[in-house]
């Protein structure tokens, strides 16, 4: 059996972790066996049509009084059990902070190698991996052999597909825990003060860099004409106290993979581009031709973003709409 972590939002599944099942699933057939998936929280049992839809057989919910909130430790003991209890050959993660977090402390409790940001997985008597390193800017051939092979997936690298499957059957499994399994906790959530679409789901994102000299006017102006755009921008920018850092795109920021990246002012450094990487077109505008992101990019504009992007905004504006 295959054993999949679903991360879901009261009940609503995060796409990361569609991606995660659409491997697993894959994982699965491979090996010849069954897909099963874990879930916590109070509406786990609400997700059980969704992730049936992309081969579930079998929805394990994790029933226990002490794990109202988030608990890494916790969670990877009450993953461990589960996997045990099923007799797991694969635990298969979404890559996201709170997946790779719980997947590690499982594999620190089974005692093997944990496999992160995988993209393929090839099943045989080892598991021929393929995996990104170092933010998606090397590509690595990987082999893994264990009792039990954890991995996580790269997020936005696999396109989520459904079976067509019947919803899982429930099973409410109730881990053992001790004291120290507890010693961390979430104990709140501060919500951002920043409104409008979260830049990892914006069809359109624009970003601006150095070459704002601080004024994102322009490039706010510009967001408010597009239908489901986000700004984003550059570490430079936020180092220089523009922009707050949950608007940083790259390495040590969001990740994004919007329809269309619009680059303003921004070089192109390689920890950005490992940010942007996802974005199937950019847009890159910047006076210096030479700029790494202008060779990179989809299609370019050699000039000053402070003239390109209000005439931007103008031409959406006469249009009465975004294209």
């Amino acid at each position: 059996m295959v054993l999949a972590l679903v991360e879901h939002d009261n009940g609503e599944v995060d796409d990361t972790s569609l991606e995660t099942l659409t491997l697993a699933r894959d994982v699965a057939e491979q090996a010849g066996e069954s897909l099963e998936a874990i879930a916590f929280g109070p509406e786990a049992d609400g997700i059980a049509e969704t992730v049936g839809a992309y081969g579930v057989a079998v929805l394990n919910t994790v029933d226990h009084a002490d794990l109202d909130d988030y608990a890494p430790e916790a969670y990877g003991r009450a993953v461990v059990q589960c996997a045990e209890e099923t007799g797991t050959e694969a635990i298969i993660a979404p890559g996201t902070d709170r997946g790779a977090e719980t997947l590690s402390h499982a594999a620190s409790k089974l005692d093997v190698t944990m496999a992160a940001e995988v993209t393929d997985v090839e099943v045989g008597d080892d598991y021929e991996l393929t995996r990104q390193r170092w933010g998606g800017t090397l590509i690595e051939h990987a082999r893994l052999s264990a009792d039990t092979n954890l991995l996580t997936v790269a997020p936005n690298e696999i396109s989520a597909s459904e079976s067509g499957g019947d919803p899982a059957d429930v099973s409410a499994f109730t881990p053992e825990l001790d004291d120290g399994d507890l010693r961390v906790q979430l104990t709140r959530v501060e919500e951002s003060d920043i409104e409008g679409v979260p830049l990892a789901e914006a069809r359109v994102v624009v970003g601006g860099g150095r070459g704002t000299d601080g004024d994102f006017s322009e490039l706010e102006d510009l967001v408010e004409k597009i239908p489901n755009a986000a700004l984003g921008s550059s570490r430079a920018a936020v180092n220089e106290g523009w922009r707050p850092h949950d608007d940083q795109i790259g390495q040590t920021g969001n990740k994004i993979a919007p329809e269309i990246y619009i680059a303003a002012g921004i070089s192109g450094a390689v920890q950005h581009m490992v940010g942007c990487k996802g974005a199937e077109n950019i847009l890159a505008i910047n006076t210096d031709p030479e700029a790494a992101i202008i060779q990179k990019a989809d299609w370019a504009v050699v000039a000053d973003l402070h003239e390109v992007a209000p005439a931007m905004s103008e031409e959406l504006e006469s249009r009465g709409h975004a294209d």
